[in-house]
């Protein structure tokens, strides 16, 4: 038996930290897509990983359940890398609230429950989060704490009062920035720890599609107009996972680290700062 990290999402930023973290232990590759956590899967034991592909659909807590009783088939889960999600682009409102927010919920809930002492998590949200207006503490609450199964029912996630598919999405990077630290206590009585990591603009595979689609000037614009004038690679983010959830990260979580190459500071101070509308 080993240690188990469970990676859920078989995209570059999740193979990407696995590979920091998870020599020696048994890693189980989820993904709605069973061919892509196959492709994972064998890139990884091809460079001497021991990985095994699941089907894995996060918006259902029935197929997580599934993916974590595989896990503890060969042992304790000791790590968590959630990078699964669908982005603004992908998929319609619902879709988007039923993986990356209800979804992304009811993974850290599970996983929480079955996860050994001294291991740790993190979840991939987005730079998207922290561009919303403020939402005020009794919104910040309710996202935090509202059992899962009552999260799509609350008003402010009601498909009237989400205007797009991209309200949608901050909408979820939100609530998991304020649901890990909720989370991260619950965690903390199992002396394991849970932080979220929100990336700008990384290159993969889907970011070059976006590049090279009908809202490929914005993301152009936004990392040319950001300090660090160029978006960034699943390693920097892997970077930092590995920080997180190694022993050098010992004190750290109920956290979201924002590595957007300066974007966010640019938008609200910066040439990326909308122009300003009159009242």
């Amino acid at each position: 038996m080993k240690d188990v990290v469970l990676l859920t999402g078989a995209g570059q930023i999740g193979m990407a930290i696995v590979r920091r973290v998870a020599h020696g232990k048994k890693i189980i590759v989820g993904d709605k897509r069973l061919e892509n956590a196959e492709t994972v899967a064998k890139i990884l034991s091809e460079a001497g990983f021991d990985a095994l592909p699941v089907d894995c659909d996060i918006s259902s807590r029935e197929s997580i359940l599934h993916l974590i009783a595989e896990a503890q088939r060969h042992g304790e889960i000791s790590c968590l890398v959630n990078a699964a999600g669908v982005s603004p682009s992908q998929a319609p409102v619902e879709a988007i609230l039923k993986v990356d927010l209800y979804g992304t919920a009811v993974l850290l809930e599970e996983v929480g429950k079955v996860i050994r002492r001294g291991g740790a998590g993190v979840t991939i949200s987005s730079q998207s989060g922290h561009r919303m207006e403020q939402l005020g503490a009794r919104t910040d609450a309710l996202l935090a704490t509202t059992p899962t199964e009552e999260l799509l029912s609350l008003e402010v996630l009601r498909p009237q009062n989400i205007r797009d598919t991209l309200h949608a999405y901050q909408m979820a990077k939100r609530c998991n920035e304020k649901r890990v630290m909720a989370e991260s206590v619950r965690w903390g009585e199992r002396g394991a720890r849970l932080n979220s990591i929100s990336p700008g603009i990384i290159v993969t595979p889907l970011a070059i599609d976006e590049f090279n689609g009908p809202r490929g000037d914005f993301y152009k614009n936004m990392f040319a107009k950001c300090p660090a004038g160029r978006p960034g690679t699943a390693d920097e983010v892997a970077n930092v996972a590995e920080l997180l959830l190694g022993d050098k990260g010992a004190f750290i979580t109920g956290a979201d680290f924002l590595i957007d190459g300066g974007a966010t500071a640019s938008y609200f101070y910066g040439p990326l700062k909308p122009e300003e509308k009159g009242e």
